[in-house]
């Protein structure tokens, strides 16, 4: 579409937004009795207002019925999880059964590595991509030396091309196809968190898979940010966080997929009581019998009071749905984009957007290098009460949120830059 540098322009779009009234089941910071204009949902996802009332709602129960709360009434405990799996199946595009909700990612990362990464003699390679987030990067690593694996062999990285930002498919499909007999696993980020990148999922997952490769994706970047088909595409297994698009509160618990094909095997996985068929779990018996479906996965009592927090979002996420926020995020992205080409023009060309510009390759979040003044730039951002992130060394991320953010909060990202 066509963008003007104009609050008029930006006010009838806010307007026309089919999705302008979520906003209000947000809770927005404010700082000297103002509002900020926050863009760091890619780190962390807003509180909704209902977060409390769920919340609430199992305080209550825990305080007038204690432990009584697993076995009473439609809303028990026992079966808290199944609130969310049918609004998160629909966010992620896989079955219920596939999906599952429990611990942190990096817990559920090293879970599903044991599961998945099966290496052998001549077949023990995982290929990551360079610069992955520390968390996965640490994953990995460790993961490896508890096989007695070196990662510096078994760690096959992919790279940006020189003096470039971005990875092309067609590297990684080369580097897949070049190591095919030796790469027992593919582990990359749906969405690079530095550069914000998204990766094409499904034509790296079939590539892969046509030589007998696993693969696996951390969505942290990706669940309810942009639209996803992990059952369709075919995907062996998938982990992510909750607290960044889905609002799910800091250090929120985390998803997890594990496709369909994969529940009727005999996988080794490392079991925690949770994950004993609920049938016959209080019978207390030896010898562990998974649940059906990606619920066999879990582990241990699950955090009620996390997964309360969960539902929350989850509901407005699912009220709002992944096509109209998706639609929402083009246009806002688009429009930061114009705003920060328009100071390209008028400063030098001191900025590069290193989120690439096509739309099958991003979601919210731009990541902006800055050749310099960089922090000085951030800090002007800040002093004007516009909340991004900055990563070092000279890397500016701002990711405007459909569900909360407004078209008038873009055109503010060109006034505290001084566009004309």
């Amino acid at each position: 579409m066509e963008y003007f540098n104009q609050q008029q322009f930006a006010e009838q779009l806010d307007t026309e937004d089919v999705l302008k009234d979520f906003r209000s089941q947000f809770h927005i910071p404010i700082h000297k009795g103002q509002e900020q204009i926050y863009f760091c949902g890619n780190s962390l996802g807003l509180q909704p207002k209902n977060t409390s009332l769920y919340l609430d709602q199992e305080l209550e129960k825990w305080r007038n019925l204690a432990v009584e709360g697993w076995f009473t009434g439609d809303d028990n405990w026992i079966n808290y999880l199944q609130h969310l799996k049918k609004p998160l199946s629909k966010i992620v595009g896989a079955k219920p059964s596939e999906v599952t909700v429990m611990n942190n990612l990096t817990v559920n990362l090293h879970l599903m590595l044991t599961t998945f990464y099966q290496p052998t003699s001549t077949r023990f390679k995982i290929l990551a991509e360079a610069g992955a987030f520390p968390s996965d990067q640490y994953a990995l690593e460790t993961h490896l030396k508890t096989r007695d694996i070196d990662p510096q062999t078994a760690i096959l990285e992919v790279f940006p091309r020189e003096n470039e930002h971005i990875f092309y498919t067609e590297d990684i499909l080369q580097l897949i196809h070049e190591n095919k007999d030796s790469l027992a696993m593919v582990m990359l980020g749906g969405i690079n968190y530095y550069n914000g990148q998204v990766l094409d999922m499904p034509l790296i997952t079939q590539t892969a898979q046509a030589y007998g490769i696993v693969v696996g994706f951390d969505l942290a970047h990706c669940v309810g940010n942009i639209p996803l088909q992990l059952h369709e595409w075919g995907i062996d297994f998938a982990v992510w966080c909750s607290y960044k698009y889905l609002n799910s509160g800091m250090g929120g618990v985390s998803g997890v997929f594990v496709h369909e094909k994969h529940h009727a095997s005999n996988l080794p996985r490392l079991a925690g009581w949770w994950g004993y068929d609920q049938a016959t779990r209080f019978k207390m018996e030896k010898g562990f019998v998974p649940m059906q479906g990606a619920d066999g996965w879990q582990l241990s009592t699950p955090t009620i009071l996390a997964m309360a927090c969960h539902r929350a979002a989850l509901e407005i996420t699912d009220a709002a749905s992944l096509p109209a926020l998706r639609a929402k995020s083009i246009k806002l992205s688009g429009f930061l984009r114009f705003i920060l080409k328009k100071f390209n023009e008028q400063n030098n060309h001191i900025l590069k957007i290193i989120t690439p510009a096509d739309t099958q390759q991003n979601g919210c979040q731009i990541s902006i290098l800055a050749e310099k003044n960089g922090k000085e730039l951030f800090n002007r951002l800040v002093d004007h009460q516009i909340i991004g992130d900055w990563r070092e060394p000279n890397v500016i991320r701002l990711s405007p949120v459909p569900l909360y953010n407004t078209f008038t909060e873009v055109y503010k990202v060109g006034v505290a830059l001084g566009v004309s």
